[in-house]
């Protein structure tokens, strides 16, 4: 029996620590809930289960006083995007200590995954995708830091929001979302001065910059195999999904034509990857609810994006097959000014771009079999010369891929590992002692998908995501953070049937780790068949 797998099915559709860590590590210890322990776990998955959870740490709240905004309420039948107004909160001032998104969804039925974004003045302040429903429904909600948006909310600006979707006799989940910030007034945190967003891939910033990073939030997605990109294949192989070079991607930034920054994206796994939802009922892989932009530190090139004048800056994603779709990348530009300076003068030193190194090697046999390695490696470095002196900023990124693709005829069984690395340090140097920010970051993939007797399908698979962050001044380490992020699942159902002659099983579980300087995180989640059965933490 020839089958195609299909991962996921969205059919048509500080700065530093906030983004690779999440919320601050907690240092309360947690103990398992009453339903953890006492939840009755049935033969198989019935009609409902468990809401949506992660073991990642809520958002940590600063103590006094707060207001509300409420940005968007909507219901997604279509790909009607929701539109609005936001005016900034009244009686909190313009200062705020922290802001706090948070989303609270619901829907019932049947329906998709599905990709969304929330765009603010235009502004992509959140990404998320949704977890499958039930047919007796679910409620799920997410919470990020977006206190860097800072600069966004102090003015009014459009709302649109989208979570595009179908609705018809068979997918009946409609989906219903409402997001509020929450801000906190209080000193204000360290953000960038402005944020801004690009006119048809051009940029004009403030001549004053002193520090620029630009963020993308880089998806494959949208129905096609950019969703599981990392399982492509050379196109001699027999496989369902293919690309000229295999599977290797690259995410990278140019200014003016010229690289400015190269990074791996995260093979994130959607609620309907690897053929089997049951998977992602409870527990998503990390990443999915809350998308991370990837971030790159443009302020080399300050000298050159501070002459008032409009620059070109573009995103490409290595290794994508020309004339197709699937990728989307916004870009949010976040500049931090100086105050003492009009202008800022500076000029782009040193850029050494290694050769980008694509290597898909297909072995034919009953087992198929694709090794992947992929490498890249680039230098910038440029100075401002700011109120305060020269300040010399040094970026280095060091990205690698391998991976193992197995299949048999039919693509059964079809089994993927893969590492992926990226490397990072920034040094800045000025009148005071350097300081370097190194950033190790480490994913990981290693599943497998069967079909057996009867139909069973069964997916075995776990999920990394690791990072490691130091900060050293002079030499000597002043901060430490480590993130572990694990995923892991078995889930077994009958393929080829109505739902409700699946007879699915499945074991997930999740377990988020931080150590660094201000403490420690650590949470387990544990369900079979839909329930919640374990659910540990505490450092």
């Amino acid at each position: 029996m020839k089958r195609r797998i299909v991962m996921s099915m969205f059919a048509g559709a500080t700065l530093l620590a906030s983004t690779l860590l999440g919320a601050a590590p907690a240092r309360s210890a947690e103990v398992p809930s009453p339903a953890a322990r006492q939840a009755a776990v049935p033969a198989e998955f019935g009609t409902d289960w468990h809401d949506p959870i992660t073991a990642a740490p809520p958002v940590t709240r600063p103590s006094g006083r707060s207001c509300q905004v409420t940005v968007a309420e909507a219901q997604f039948r279509d790909f009607t995007p929701y539109t609005g107004r936001y005016a900034p909160p009244e009686g909190c001032g313009d200062s705020w200590s922290k802001v706090v998104l948070r989303m609270d969804g619901k829907v019932r039925g049947r329906q998709f995954d599905r990709l969304g974004y929330l765009h603010v003045g235009g502004v992509e302040i959140f990404r998320t995708s949704t977890p499958q429903p039930s047919p007796d429904g679910i409620e799920w909600s997410v919470e990020k830091d977006v206190t860097r948006y800072s600069d966004t909310f102090r003015g009014s600006h459009d709302v649109e929001m989208l979570i595009g979707n179908v609705v018809d006799d068979t997918y009946t989940g409609i989906i219903d979302v409402k997001v509020t910030l929450t801000f906190y007034q209080g000193r204000q945190a360290p953000a960038p001065d402005r944020v801004l967003t690009l006119d048809q891939d051009t940029l004009t910033t403030p001549r004053n910059g002193e520090r620029i990073v630009a963020e993308v939030y880089a998806t494959g997605s949208g129905g096609g195999c950019e969703e599981y990109w990392y399982l492509a294949v050379p196109s001699n192989a027999p496989y369902s999904c293919r690309a000229d070079g295999g599977p290797y991607r690259e995410v990278q930034i140019r200014v003016d034509g010229r690289l400015a920054g190269i990074a791996a994206p995260f093979p994130t796994v959607w609620t309907g990857g690897w053929s089997n939802p049951f998977l992602w009922y409870v527990v998503p892989g990390p990443r999915a609810f809350d998308v991370k932009p990837i971030e790159y530190d443009l302020t080399p090139f300050a000298g050159i994006l501070n002459d008032g004048r409009p620059h070109r800056v573009q995103v490409q994603v290595v290794g994508v097959p020309e004339g197709q779709p699937g990728w989307s990348a916004p870009v949010n530009v976040l500049v931090w000014q100086d105050a003492g300076r009009a202008h800022v003068t500076g000029k782009l030193t040193t850029h050494t771009s290694g050769d980008l190194a694509d290597s898909a090697t297909y072995t034919p046999g009953s087992e198929h079999r694709v090794d992947t390695e992929g490498s890249h490696r680039l230098t910038v470095a440029g100075y401002v010369d700011t109120s305060r002196g020269r300040v010399t900023t040094t970026v280095r990124r060091s990205l690698a891929n391998t991976s193992v693709h197995r299949w048999a005829e039919g693509e059964n069984p079809d089994a993927l590992k893969a590492t992926w690395t990226d490397d990072e340090s920034v040094t800045v140097d000025g009148r005071v002692p350097a300081r370097t920010t190194r950033t190790h970051r480490t994913y990981t993939m290693d599943g497998t998908t069967t079909v057996g007797a009867g139909d069973r399908l069964r997916t075995v698979l776990t999920l990394g995501d690791r990072a490691d962050v130091t900060e050293t001044r002079s030499g000597h380490r002043t901060a430490r953070y480590r993130l572990d992020d694990t995923y892991a699942g078995d889930a077994t159902y009958t393929i080829n049937v109505p739902r409700d002659q699946r007879h699915a099983v499945a074991t997930t579980s999740e377990r988020y780790r931080i150590r660094g300087s201000d403490g420690c995180y650590d949470r387990s989640l544990t369900t079979v068949q839909g329930v919640l059965t374990e659910e540990r933490g505490g450092c």
